[in-house]
């Protein structure tokens, strides 16, 4: 539906230049979405899909451990949306401090997104409320250690920040002038709680992630922390026990769409088009993480079953194996610290697991060796290839 913008220019002078900066009316929107037809069977899909996810933490033997990989995962991609070329393995090496030629920086910022979520849902599981003190704590995780960390990590901007073009003359977009940036979020968090809003969270997610990265309130880091709130907003709103669902890959897949959508929600209020759009991400990522994570039972079901075979040697073997699915890249000295096993019994658990082509040795060292175990990888690799 085509109501009118969604907001307001204000005309303000930056380095010379007149420029007109949008500020956003707060949520929710007027009038009223329409969730009524089709629209409403997509919102009722997404639904479902995301309660199967939800689910599905009770098939797993080990729930953390598959939110330990798909956490990492999610890093990856969204990080690459912002043009960084570290890739799913380059950070599990880099948190064993073992990643000789990755480019420091972009796994720094990876590994940081990783740091930033882990902030956020200790948080939240600490009783502190969703908010804009939390939303700045972790842009602080986001930016810590890293090329951007001049970018006033863990405050609101106090400059004129602009999407697309080298100015804000030439812009895409200009997002609020940073002396509004404090009211348009205040008003985000009172729509964050406003229990009295007529939508569910599925579709308030949807609202708050526009609203979001319209106000674009840091100098840096705001797509990740807009892509991650997605995940925290669903698991404080009572959709996820845990932050399980991740768009960054369906965003990635089309972004042309993504950004024309956003647009078009400023410029017409099109925020059905935009809705629809974000309740097919939801059901195609939920629906595709259910997938992944049977994909993942049933290899480990099977290589167990090889580790099972080798009889006398399975004990020890069946506690590397089980170190490997924890850390699917790994050393022996951290195999040895996770199993509480000698380093020569993990040295022959790890030897049969090659054997069995279950594990595969890195870096052809005698000494401090790296092994991966790879299918695995290539199960949580799909579609997270570098740009």
């Amino acid at each position: 539906m085509k109501r009118e913008a969604t907001g307001r220019y204000q005309i303000t002078m930056v380095g010379g230049e007149t420029i007109q900066a949008f500020i956003p009316n707060p949520l929710p929107p007027q009038p009223a979405l329409a969730l009524s037809g089709p629209r409403q069977r997509l919102l009722e899909r997404a639904t479902i899909a995301i309660g199967r996810l939800d689910s599905i933490t009770l098939l797993l033997p080990d729930p953390d451990l598959f939110l330990y990989a798909y956490v990492r995962r999610e890093a990856v991609l969204s990080s690459q949306i912002e043009g960084t070329q570290s890739s799913l393995s380059d950070l599990l090496l880099f948190e064993l401090a073992e990643a000789p030629g990755v480019l420091f920086d972009d796994v720094t910022e990876v590994s940081n997104y990783v740091a930033a979520l882990d902030h956020g849902m200790t948080r939240l599981r600490d009783g502190f409320p969703l908010s804009n003190r939390l939303i700045r704590e972790m842009h602080e995780q986001l930016l810590a250690r890293s090329r951007r960390s001049e970018k006033q990590p863990g405050e609101f901007r106090r400059t004129q920040n602009w999407i697309g073009g080298t100015r804000p003359g030439n812009a895409h977009f200009v997002p609020p002038p940073p002396d509004a940036v404090t009211d348009c979020m205040a008003a985000l968090e009172r729509f964050m709680h406003d229990e009295d809003a007529p939508y569910p969270v599925l579709v308030k997610a949807a609202l708050m992630h526009v609203q979001f990265e319209t106000i674009h309130p840091f100098l840096d880091g705001n797509g990740r922390i807009g892509r991650l709130l997605i995940a925290l907003l669903l698991h404080h709103g009572g959709a996820l026990s845990q932050p399980l669902l991740y768009l960054s890959l369906y965003f990635k897949q089309h972004r042309a769409e993504y950004y024309r959508l956003l647009d078009q929600v400023r410029t017409d209020g099109d925020w059905e088009a935009w809705l629809d759009f974000f309740l097919e991400g939801v059901e195609n990522t939920a629906t595709g993480a259910v997938q992944t994570a049977q994909r993942l039972l049933d290899l480990f079901k099977e290589d167990t079953g090889q580790v099972q075979a080798l009889k006398r040697a399975a004990p020890s073997a069946l506690r590397v194996f089980d170190a490997l699915r924890e850390r699917p890249i790994n050393t022996l000295d951290v195999v040895c610290s996770q199993t509480e096993l000698t380093f020569p019994t993990a040295s022959k658990g790890m030897a049969a697991l090659v054997t069995l082509g279950i594990a595969r040795e890195l870096t052809g060292r005698r000494r401090n060796r790296v092994f991966v175990y790879d299918r695995y990888l290539d199960i949580l690799n799909a579609g997270a290839e570098p740009l």
